[in-house]
């Protein structure tokens, strides 16, 4: 990993042990910087509904960062095992839990001690028994292959210097038919890097996003299929919240796998 992408990392690293400090203390955490301001109240979590979010530590709802509610496209099922890739307080873990039932498991992966330390108290307010947090990288998952049968993520993958590790990581745990039910900024196709920077920070949750284009290249050369990106709402001029679908198909082939796993220690941004 070079100079850059290492202070990338780190910088988002500091981000949100910051909004996890803040939510500890009964604060609003700051959802993605000026990306995500009090004027764009979409992106703060407002996809849950009332019925949701109170039931919730009240902790958890603060933390709340992501930028829409992948768990409404998921179609979660009892007895499923699921991955949600930065899973901040563990809104969605613990949503997550309820869904799948006591039969189920969730993982939470995130690579910030705070946040990890906070979704562990809302997992202990909540008593969801059938739940895991995980230290790691999103582009290195410390899981087995073949591991999990749905890998949820609310407005992280475009934080990640190298998505394409991102996504051969998630094909590689996926089970063969497991399926992505992502919630993820996206920018419109004729937008450069650069303009795409010109719209928020790379920490705001804009700058380091792909094009629809990009992610459907992405997920389709990890061996995914059914790739379908939906836009819901505007994040910044030209790039959207999106839902993101795709499918692992049953009869991937282990020769995929086997590199990918060998790659993964490379690392990268976030969790």
């Amino acid at each position: 990993m070079g100079e850059q992408a290492r202070e990338l990392r780190e910088q988002v690293r500091e981000r949100y042990a910051e909004a996890a400090v803040r939510a500890s203390a009964g604060a609003v955490a700051s959802c993605c910087g000026g990306g995500c301001s009090s004027e764009m109240p979409d992106l703060t979590g407002g996809w849950y509904d009332e019925a949701e979010r109170s039931s919730l530590p009240t902790e958890a709802v603060l933390a709340s960062l992501g930028c829409g509610n992948p768990l409404a496209v998921a179609e979660l099922r009892a007895g499923e095992t699921v991955l949600d890739l930065g899973s901040g307080g563990g809104v969605d873990v613990l949503l997550s839990a309820r869904r799948v039932g006591p039969g189920g498991k969730v993982y939470g992966l995130d690579m910030t001690e705070e946040m990890l330390a906070l979704a562990l108290a809302n997992a202990e307010k909540a008593g969801a028994a059938n739940v895991d947090f995980l230290k790691g990288h999103i582009e290195a998952i410390p899981l087995p292959a073949n591991r999990v049968d749905v890998i949820i993520s609310n407005c992280v993958i475009n934080l990640s210097v190298d998505k394409p590790a991102v996504f051969a990581e998630m094909f590689r745990v996926l089970k063969p038919g497991g399926r992505l039910g992502i919630s993820d900024v996206v920018a419109e196709d004729q937008l450069t890097a650069g303009e795409r920077a010109e719209r928020g920070e790379y920490t705001a949750c804009i700058a380091g996003a792909l094009s629809f284009a990009e992610y459907r290249e992405g997920l389709a050369g990890a061996g995914f299929t059914g790739v379908e990106i939906t836009p819901t709402h505007e994040a910044a001029e030209n790039m959207h919240s999106a839902i993101v679908r795709a499918t692992k198909p049953h009869e991937a082939v282990a020769r995929r796998e086997l590199p990918l796993v060998m790659n993964s220690a490379d690392g990268g941004c976030c969790g």
